[in-house]
């Protein structure tokens, strides 16, 4: 419960905003992530950092920064379409550029062994 705002009221069976955005992104990733792999330059990274979101012993902030960016990716709704052929996906590529670039240092080597177990056997993603 340490993700709750202060001043918000949750009622039993409630989620915060994180634990939505988490769910929303735990559910969309991996479809998205193979509709955009050949176009993110910096996949291992991104890989590693929704391991890094998913992870509760990440910081809170760290969480919420990359959630927010996993978000952005994850979600039909942004500044310019992804159906859009080579430019779809690269304002998604500039968020979570940004969101990893600010937490690069929270990245720890055991989000990377997932990445790049997930990479190399798609079958084995949880």
């Amino acid at each position: 419960m340490d993700d709750v705002k202060i001043g918000e009221i949750l009622l039993p069976g409630e989620e915060s905003d994180q634990e939505k955005r988490a769910r929303k992104v735990k559910v969309g990733f991996w479809p998205t992530f193979r509709r955009a792999f050949r176009q993110l330059p910096f996949s291992r990274d991104v890989v590693a950092g929704f391991y890094c979101a998913i992870d509760p012993a990440s910081p809170r902030r760290v969480r919420g920064i990359l959630l927010a960016a996993l978000a952005y990716f994850v979600l039909p709704f942004d500044a310019v379409p992804d159906f859009l052929a080579v430019v779809g996906f690269s304002d998604d590529i500039a968020v979570l550029a940004a969101a990893i670039g600010a937490v690069r240092g929270h990245l720890q080597p055991r989000h990377y062994e997932r990445a790049d177990k997930a990479l190399a056997d798609p079958e084995t993603v949880e």
